[in-house]
């Protein structure tokens, strides 16, 4: 009885491993290959985790990054995030020149506005849902009678700020649905024109 049992541990582990890799012997799979196999389908397994736990980033586009500092910590009171690590990386980069409309964009976007800036974590960071953060960044025009302009491709970022706007109990007037546009006076009393770009 007792010759019995070790050989039905052994025969359970093989069929064990055998079912995970059922052609693999063990040799090979020790082998150098087999290890720098091994060690790739544990770097995906990290990267996916890594990308699929990034926080989902909307992008606003402002034309004076103060007034918008004002405006999104002041009066919308929203949290400073800190920059997510797969920006550092210059990972899902989403805005792009020829994807703007020009009435949109300020004549010197593609100007260097400052040197020694990293380009990809400018701006300002704010945590608006669990998982979901707001990039505010410089280069939207000024609007019509210099109200202050904060330009979006994404409904989806403008209509969380605007029910940040309406749960806080901010005056503002909804100029349009299709695409979003809406107003917004901040504490210094400036009209800020919060509109989406449809593409």
């Amino acid at each position: 009885m007792a010759l019995v049992v070790p050989s039905v541990v052994s025969s359970m582990n093989s069929l064990f491993i055998g079912a995970f890799l059922p052609s693999l012997p063990l040799d090979s799979l020790l082998s150098t290959q087999g290890i720098m196999i091994l060690l790739l389908v544990a770097y995906a397994g990290a990267m996916w985790m890594f990308l699929t736990s990034a926080p989902k980033v909307h992008t606003v586009m402002v034309s004076d990054l103060e007034v918008a500092r004002q405006f999104y910590e002041g009066l919308l009171n929203l949290p400073v995030a800190d920059v997510p690590l797969h920006y550092y990386y210059n990972y899902e980069q989403t805005l792009s020149a020829s994807a703007m409309d020009p009435l949109y964009i300020s004549p010197s976007l593609g100007a260097p506005v400052a040197t020694g800036l990293n380009t990809s974590t400018d701006g300002l960071w704010y945590q608006i849902k669990k998982n979901t953060q707001l990039h505010v960044i410089s280069g939207a025009s000024m609007g019509q009678k210099s109200r202050q302009r904060h330009v979006c491709f994404d409904r989806d970022c403008l209509e969380l700020v605007l029910m940040r706007v309406q749960t806080r109990g901010i005056k503002h007037k909804i100029r349009r649905e299709q695409p979003l546009n809406f107003l917004v006076k901040d504490i210094d009393n400036r009209v800020i024109e919060l509109a989406e770009v449809s593409n």
